[in-house]
C-alpha cells in the first residue's frame, strides 16, 4: 500500500509528547515547576487537521500539568499521561472510538512508540528519531520534533487526501 492509500485511511492521529510536540527537553525549575516549548505551527496543523475532520489524541508516558494545559487550548480531549504501554493504550483509545488500528496514524520519536509505530495504519518517525523507529516507519518528517514534524505530517495526511486545496481556500483572499 502506498503512502496516499494509507493516508486515506487516517481518521485518528496519536502522538507522543516530548520529542514529537517538543524538542525533547523538560525544564524543572528550582521550585519543580515544569516547562516545554511547542511550536505553534504544530498547534495549527492540529487544529487543520481537527477542521478537515479528523481526530486527534496523545499518548505520553510523563504526566504534565502543561501538557494537559496545550491539549485544553487546541480542544485535544483524546489525553493520556504517564502511560507505561503506548501499545496498549493506542488500541483501547481504537476500541472506545470504534476505529481500526489502520485508521490511525502515530508519530513518535523513541522506543516507547516504536511498537505503535509497527502496528498503526501510518505509522511516523520524526527526523531526529531513535534509528529503529526511523527505518520501520511509514513515513520519517524532514522536520525534527518540536520543530514542525506534525504540521509536516497533517500537511502530508491533507495534502494525500486532496484536501489541503480546502484549508488553503479558506485562508486565501
Amino acid at each position: 500500500m502506498n503512502l496516499a492509500q494509507k493516508c486515506e485511511q487516517i481518521r485518528l492521529i496519536l502522538t507522543d509528547v516530548d520529542g514529537v510536540l517538543t524538542d525533547g527537553r523538560v525544564i524543572i525549575d528550582n521550585e519543580g515547576v515544569e516547562s516545554k516549548e511547542f511550536n505553534i505551527r504544530d498547534g495549527q496543523g492540529i487544529r487543520l487537521w481537527q477542521q478537515s475532520g479528523g481526530r486527534w489524541g496523545i499518548i505520553t508516558g510523563r504526566s504534565s500539568q502543561v501538557v494537559q494545559i496545550r491539549a485544553a487550548e487546541l480542544g485535544i480531549e483524546i489525553v493520556e499521561q504517564g502511560v507505561a504501554d503506548k501499545w496498549a493504550a493506542a488500541q483501547s483509545i481504537c476500541e472506545q472510538l470504534q476505529l481500526k488500528l489502520s485508521q490511525v496514524c502515530f508519530i513518535g520519536d523513541d522506543l516507547p512508540d516504536w511498537p505503535v509505530i509497527k502496528q498503526a495504519g501510518l505509522g511516523v518517525a520524526v527526523a531526529d528519531a531513535a534509528e529503529e523507529l526511523r527505518q520501520d516507519a511509514d513515513y520519517v518528517t524532514s522536520q525534527r520534533g518540536g520543530d514542525g514534524a506534525v504540521r509536516e505530517v497533517v500537511e502530508v495526511l491533507l495534502k494525500n487526501t486532496n484536501r489541503w486545496k480546502s484549508v488553503l481556500d479558506h485562508y486565501a483572499v
